[in-house]
């Protein structure tokens, strides 16, 4: 509906633009962005099939791994089907419901993941600065409890989050999303209306989340690597240490892209948009794609596993 100012009322269906600025090569930009999300979820699945059925890595830590493997698929599925549409298929319009169920999805699965590396952090503080009672403190009540309580802590403060776009904002200047998926800040500078009580949320949100979770994390590690650097054979140092490294390294991908995709988001008005919707693209693509890579790689376990698995296809071809 159209007010007389040219504003418009409580909008039926909103426009994705993709990547303003390169609309006339998006349809190439979608083929990497799609070879990566393949790779992520078949990487992800194949992790999730491992752990499921070798009852060896019935252990918290690799719990941890497939919870995280779980979400990967989960966060890229929720965005990349409808960017192809528009990248290949110039299919731009959502509707206003749809595109806050995504807002929510991707949202809420930001947050499970991010809970999600501080669990993993936290696991591996314990093994490491306390092994004896790691057992005893990562019990099967315990995980089942972390589990539920990070999706309760996502759920919650997300659904605050699009609640307070629902009852505040009615008036929107425009219908046209300069994203090439639904996001919180994107539709709130949509909004003509006052967005101060959004943005401090929003804020507040991504504190609560994003800042408790890496300020634990960075905590845990610190412990950690006091710890390690005291063990005294070289063989247990090396071992906790390459343990540390595959964790960090996917923290440290998940967190500084996320951060610098926040800031950038709220203070960046200089940088041109494509630069930040490209980052922001990335930043929910890389982790999916990456994560099941690195940890096939640098953990024994499951690398172990993968290449039993390729020498079994292997044999029975032949």
């Amino acid at each position: 509906m159209l007010m007389s100012n040219g504003s418009v009322f409580m909008p039926s269906v909103l426009t994705l633009i993709g990547i303003p600025g390169l609309e006339s090569v998006q349809r190439w930009i979608g083929i990497p962005f799609c070879v990566m999300y393949l790779i992520a979820v078949i990487g992800n699945t194949l992790i999730l099939v491992i752990i499921k059925y070798e009852n060896s890595l019935h252990r918290p830590m690799y719990i941890f791994l497939a919870m995280l493997g779980a979400t990967d698929i989960a966060l890229s599925t929720c965005i990349l089907p409808k960017m192809l549409g528009i990248f290949w298929f110039h299919l731009t319009e959502i509707s206003f419901e749809a595109c806050l169920l995504q807002m929510w999805l991707l949202h809420s699965f930001q947050a499970i993941e991010s809970g999600v590396l501080l669990a993993m952090a936290l696991d591996r503080f314990v093994a490491i600065c306390n092994p004896l009672r790691h057992a005893t403190i990562f019990s099967q009540q315990l995980l089942t409890q972390i589990g539920v309580g990070v999706t309760l802590r996502a759920v919650i403060l997300v659904t605050l989050s699009i609640a307070l776009i629902k009852c505040r904002l009615k008036l929107y200047r425009t219908t046209v999303i300069s994203h090439s998926y639904c996001e919180h800040m994107a539709i709130v500078k949509l909004a003509t209306e006052d967005t101060r009580i959004n943005k401090i949320f929003s804020l507040f949100v991504a504190f609560t989340i994003l800042g408790v979770d890496i300020i634990f994390i960075t905590l845990s590690y610190v412990q950690i690597f006091i710890t390690v650097f005291q063990l005294p054979q070289k063989e247990a140092r090396f071992k906790a240490f390459n343990t540390c490294i595959t964790h960090i390294c996917v923290f440290l991908q998940f967190y500084l892209l996320a951060f610098f995709s926040f800031f950038t988001h709220r203070f960046g008005s200089h940088i041109p948009p494509y630069a930040h919707i490209l980052l922001s693209n990335l930043y929910l693509l890389l982790p999916p794609f990456l994560n099941p890579i690195i940890y096939g790689v640098k953990t024994k376990q499951i690398h172990d596993h993968i290449l039993k698995m390729i020498l079994s296809k292997r044999h029975l071809d032949h």
